[in-house]
């Protein structure tokens, strides 16, 4: 009798076992394509502008990219917005964005950096990067311009672009403070976010870059020793705004939702916004 009862408890610790497993989805195979089904449907394939509708887009904070994504949100997409680019191509990589919004060359370093990415044929938009200074500040203004002229005409600015910029040029043309500059006139400080090269960018713990670069030979210029500060994007304008910094200057482009709040030197350079996307 003992053996009989052993035997109908066994058989039903298994039935109850089954069950459980079913109960719980315990069908793990399932499961996984279900979840892969719908992780595919979330996503949407960017092939041209005209994709960008409903797609979920990576932008860096404050950006030009950023401003320009915004219009998009009513049209049904998604900004997810990232204080460093890098982070927005990282999630793009990690399939958490459908495509990221940035400017042309730093585009082109995480590209190179991330196997699986390509930037499209076709551009988002052209825009010009200037400094901008603080509203109250027009003799300063004046001065950079004035500076950025001279640097113009004398081939200074173009050496700068053309050391960072192109395989037949990059690190011919570096730029050196001539001998013998005066810089007793004091500091001036620049605020940038370090993290967009070539415009500016980390080499060991010195900032480098073409911003880096052009704002060394404005000071040269002027008779300022310059000096950089580091922070988020999006925090630059209220640093140059509140004083804490002179100029600020991070492949910034002329807006007019930003001239309500600061004023910007002549153009310095052209670039283009791009989208990369997932090969």
């Amino acid at each position: 009798m003992k053996k009989v009862l052993s035997i109908v408890l066994a058989a039903v610790m298994v039935c109850s076992m089954a069950f459980a497993m079913s109960a719980c989805g315990g069908n793990t195979g399932t499961s996984s394509s279900s979840q892969d089904s719908a992780s595919s449907e979330n996503v949407k394939t960017v092939a041209s502008v005209d994709d960008l509708e409903g797609a979920k887009i990576g932008v860096q904070l404050g950006t030009t990219g950023d401003i320009y994504a915004s219009d998009y949100e009513e049209k049904g997409s998604t900004i997810e917005r990232f204080s460093k680019g890098a982070d927005a191509v990282l999630a793009l990589s990690q399939g958490k964005v459908d495509c990221v919004i940035i400017d042309n060359e730093p585009a082109k370093a995480f590209v190179a950096a991330n196997k699986g990415l390509k930037i499209l044929d076709e551009p988002f938009a052209e825009e010009e990067y200037a400094i901008c200074v603080a509203k109250n500040n027009d003799q300063l203004t004046k001065d950079i311009n004035k500076a950025l002229k001279e640097l113009k005409d004398d081939g200074t600015v173009q050496k700068i672009i053309d050391n960072y910029i192109g395989d037949d040029t990059k690190g011919k043309s570096p730029y050196e403070t001539p001998e013998g500059t005066d810089t007793s006139k004091g500091e001036l400080h620049m605020a940038t976010n370090a993290f967009f090269e070539p415009y500016e960018y980390y080499e060991g713990d010195k900032i480098v870059g073409i911003d880096a670069m052009m704002a060394q030979a404005i000071c040269d210029k002027l008779g300022y020793k310059l000096v950089i500060d580091d922070m988020e994007f999006d925090a630059i304008i209220t640093a140059v705004q509140s004083g804490k910094a002179d100029f600020g200057m991070a492949g910034m482009t002329v807006t007019d939702e930003r001239l309500e709040a600061i004023n910007f030197t002549d153009s310095y350079t052209t670039a283009t916004q791009v989208i990369i996307v997932k090969e």
